[in-house]
């Protein structure tokens, strides 16, 4: 059972959310460590996922059964400090439930059960995303009582264009209460 409440966080640029009670899932796709870079694309986020063949995309879009839906870009084992050049693991994949078969070659999240605030973004792809995602941090999460918690962030990108200059997405971050 899912259950989304809607949050409006009042002040200088509106951030729409909902609080999501999700049951445990997993992340299955194709896992690389790479560096964080904080502002425009990350090429090594692109040289990984444009390394995967056409085929790849298509065949893990079909196995993602729950939500975040779509194509995910998963980050995980993130440095606390959020720190300019860190490691992180960046997985390429979708959500599944936890009985689904997962196929040989495919790196694996285990992610449990827990509490989400899921922020929808649309526009310049991923500049906007990003702006989001730091009008987070700087207002949304200090006037609502929640805080981040361990777990994988994940984009659901599920809406963009084909040369994805823009894109509706949905950020998913762990969170539980302050």
């Amino acid at each position: 059972m899912i259950l989304a409440l809607r949050l409006t966080a009042e002040g200088g640029e509106g951030v729409e959310t909902r609080i999501v009670d999700h049951p445990g899932f997993r992340l299955v796709g194709h896992a690389a460590r790479v560096l964080l870079v904080h502002q425009g694309i990350n090429p090594h986020i692109q040289q990984h996922i444009t390394a995967l063949p056409t085929e790849e995309h298509l065949r893990l879009k079909a196995l993602g059964n729950t939500e975040p839906s779509g194509l995910l870009a998963v980050s995980d084992d993130l440095d606390p400090d959020y720190a300019e050049g860190s490691e992180l693991t960046y997985l390429h994949g979708v959500a599944v439930s936890p009985g689904t078969p997962v196929p040989g070659g495919l790196d694996i999240i285990d992610v449990p059960a827990g509490r989400w605030v899921v922020i929808r973004t649309a526009g310049p792809h991923p500049q906007t995303l990003q702006k989001t995602w730091a009008t987070a941090a700087a207002e949304w999460f200090p006037s609502n009582p929640w805080r981040l918690r361990p777990g994988p962030e994940i984009v659901a990108v599920l809406e963009p264009t084909n040369d994805f200059s823009t894109a509706t997405c949905e950020l998913w971050l762990p969170v539980e209460p302050a």
